[in-house]
């Protein structure tokens, strides 16, 4: 009996183990792993074949383009430049890539989990929801893992931020269009009883998205 306890126990360890490091890139067993398309004498690695070692450029490791302002014509008045391992191939495996957004006065990063004057902050996990913020003028702010944030350009002219992440393809679920915007539609019972609102309201934010 004590030795199925021990064994279970064992298992349990070895999952919540696994868990927690697939929630991070892995660490790469090679000095370059340039993302190709074309599988032909490729090995598969961490989600994107890579290129043969010995036919890398120093242009697979190179982005130009951070330094030019995005798009803000839209209805949140900021725009997302993220450099992941699609557009900079040589992220691949690496564990990295960065994101340019650019704000209108106003302009703001809706609240979504995977980072002038712009106020950014995040929420803690259940029961507190602690609202952690700070106005930024020059400076650093660090987001923590999965946690929901949102950034909003609280001043008189165009700000911008550089955001770094962990992942080579950090995602985004913006939390408004994935719950009122999702395919098919969430069962709008579902959802008034969830933010407590009315469902006629919940119909009308999903007719938004």
């Amino acid at each position: 009996m004590k030795k199925g306890v021990s064994f279970l126990v064992t298992v349990a360890f070895m999952a919540l183990a696994s868990f927690l490091a697939s929630a991070y890139d892995p660490s790469p067993l090679e000095d370059t792993c340039v993302a190709v398309d074309e599988p032909k004498n490729a090995v598969f690695v961490n989600g994107k074949f890579c290129k043969n070692p010995n036919l890398t450029v120093a242009e697979d490791f190179l982005y130009q383009g951070l330094n030019i302002p995005g798009n803000t014509s839209n209805y949140v008045r900021s725009i997302v430049n993220l450099i992941n391992v699609d557009q900079l191939p040589g992220e691949n495996t690496l564990g990295v890539s960065v994101a340019r957004i650019d704000y209108e006065p106003n302009g703001q990063n809706p609240p979504h989990f995977h980072p002038r004057t712009l106020l950014v902050g995040f929420i803690t996990s259940n029961p507190e929801h602690r609202f952690i913020s700070k106005v930024l003028n020059k400076g650093m702010f660090c987001l923590p893992f999965q946690s929901h944030s949102l950034q909003v350009n609280i001043g008189h002219t165009n700000a911008v931020a550089i955001a770094a992440f962990n992942s080579q393809n950090p995602g985004i679920v913006t939390i408004a269009s994935s719950m009122f915007g999702s395919n098919p539609p969430i069962n709008p019972d579902f959802l008034a009883r969830a933010f407590q609102l009315d469902k006629r309201v919940v119909e009308y934010l999903q007719a938004r998205f």
